[in-house]
């Protein structure tokens, strides 16, 4: 049981890690990519590299933004693998899902800045690139630049809220369920039988 929840938490992570990796090397080496309209008026690929955190927040320096998403996702990682035991294996899927999204974002702090030549280790900023240019007049519905390893985090985060008592009661209820206690039997005549 706990190979398979490894593989439940371990296989998301790496095929999120994988496909946001590629399809930002793509970006950033296919000029042609970098700003194509995909559905007129609705969807376009616009590469940016964002310094700061979600949504465009600029409040703290990259290095230092950097080192808190690290810490953060290696403590995340940390409770989920102690807790392995009690976790459902929907609920590792998710979480797989985020694990691989915030290593997808954090790979991009640690490399990015020395693979583009403009900074260090830690300096590095996260390649966005997914654009929902739909407009209701002069306002942008949804203005954020994201890229695939957001995509991952957020439906991650909302299935859990969504389906959050199938992923953490069920496998509480397994667990109650499959007990069954040792030293009475159905068939097992009890003392107070037969007595008048």
């Amino acid at each position: 049981m706990t190979r398979k929840k490894l593989l439940a938490l371990l296989v998301p992570a790496v095929i999120v890690l994988a496909i946001d990796q590629i399809t930002k090397w793509l970006i950033r080496t296919t000029p042609e990519l970098q700003n194509k309209v995909l559905i007129d008026g609705w969807l376009q690929f616009y590469f940016t590299k964002n310094p700061g955190m979600a949504l465009g927040i600029d409040v703290l320096s990259t290095p230092v933004i950097s080192v808190i998403a690290i810490l953060a996702v290696t403590g995340i990682l940390i409770y989920i693998l102690r807790n392995l035991d009690q976790a459902g294996v929907g609920y590792l899927v998710c979480m797989g899902l985020i694990i691989g999204g915030a290593f997808g974002n954090i790979t991009d702090r640690l490399f990015m800045g020395l693979i583009m030549d403009y900074g260090g280790v830690l300096e590095g900023h996260v390649v966005d690139f997914i654009y929902f240019s739909l407009q209701i007049g002069d306002w942008t519905v949804f203005p954020y630049i994201f890229n695939v390893a957001d995509i991952a985090i957020s439906c991650s985060i909302i299935l859990l809220l969504l389906f959050n008592k199938r992923f953490f009661i069920t496998q509480k209820a397994e667990e109650e369920s499959s007990e069954v206690p040792e030293d009475v039997t159905p068939d097992e005549p009890t003392k107070q039988e037969g007595i008048i």
